[in-house]
């Protein structure tokens, strides 16, 4: 088990409970917003002392309340929003996006995100999210009236802007400076296909959605015939494991010590997933993603699964399955 740095953190994300502010290592403050509405609860978002102004690691959820708690925050550890130079985004989803672009309103921040997360490559690319997620449910071979229900469901809650402008994006290892701090962009995809996880030389990597201190990672959609999100996941964790990080500062759940032994913990955990999804498989054509997940543990059986668990599973299965027999490609 991954070894809390700060055990309040801890205890409160066990307990459903959102934690306090608090240092995780000299000048590096772990946020949390509330997530009104979410199952999550709250993101976490982390805050660098710098030379050169302060450094943020995400932008929350883009609402009134999350971002007043936000920015009582900033205050309390003696810092203003004005005072943010840089906005590094580790990857696109609504509650990492949130407040980029006020921040950079108010205090003139560049925004940087992973080449394939800017949105308007995306689109370019791959479309919208819902564009993405409606075609992956598809292909997942699941009943059309499942797939119609799946999209209902995420449209009312997945639906946002997908406007933000950014300033710089990054598709190699890139190091920024801020005085004495240095942070290494390194790209990281497998939850998205633009994820990056930032690194900052004195030891620690902040590593977005990639890899929590518990449970497993999620897949990014599969929606074109050369995706392969658990190919990419792969390589992202020898590529944390090898960083020689001393904390890792995900969004969610906690910061935790142990980083290489967590990488190859879930690098373990996803190779037996994908070995399930091979033998479920066999050797029979026309296996879909639908009829592995059904036959999949999950924490809970699959018809005892919410709706919207039942969905992100389905799109996880997809994602194993595609790895596992190259189905769709």
């Amino acid at each position: 088990m991954s070894i809390p740095v700060i055990d309040a953190h801890a205890a409160s994300y066990r307990a459903r409970q959102m934690p306090a502010t608090a240092e995780v290592a000299r000048g590096v403050w772990a946020i949390p917003v509330p997530l009104s509405g979410s199952a999550l609860r709250y993101v976490v978002v982390f805050l660098i002392d710098t030379d050169d102004g302060a450094v943020l690691i995400d932008a929350g959820y883009d609402h009134p309340a999350c971002w007043r708690s936000f920015t009582r925050s900033v205050t309390a550890v003696g810092h203003r929003v004005e005072t943010i130079s840089t906005v590094f985004l580790t990857h696109n989803h609504p509650d990492h996006v949130g407040f980029a672009g006020r921040i950079r309103t108010l205090s003139g921040a560049r925004v940087v995100i992973g080449n394939a997360d800017d949105f308007a490559t995306m689109h370019r690319v791959r479309g919208g999210f819902l564009t993405q997620l409606r075609t992956a449910l598809a292909l997942t071979g699941a009943p059309p009236e499942v797939v119609d229900s799946m999209y209902a469901d995420a449209m009312a809650v997945a639906t946002h802007h997908e406007d933000l402008r950014i300033d710089e994006t990054v598709a190699d290892d890139t190091e920024f400076r801020f005085g004495d701090v240095t942070i290494r962009a390194v790209p990281a995809p497998g939850h998205t296909y633009g994820h990056t996880v930032y690194f900052d030389t004195r030891g620690l990597v902040f590593t977005g959605d990639t890899m929590m201190p518990e449970g497993p990672a999620q897949l990014a959609i599969v929606s074109r015939p050369d995706d392969d999100p658990a190919a990419d996941l792969f390589r992202t964790l020898a590529r944390i494991r090898d960083l020689g990080a001393t904390i890792a500062c995900p969004a969610h759940q906690f910061p935790y010590r142990e980083v290489a032994a967590r990488a190859d913990e879930l690098t373990a955990y996803h190779r037996d997933e994908v070995a399930v999804v091979r033998e479920l498989a066999g050797a029979g054509a026309g296996t879909t993603a639908w009829d592995v997940a059904r036959r999949m543990r999950w924490r809970r059986p699959w018809d005892e699964l919410g709706r919207g668990t039942q969905r992100f599973s389905l799109v996880h299965a997809h994602a194993l399955l595609r790895h596992a027999t190259g189905v769709g490609r």
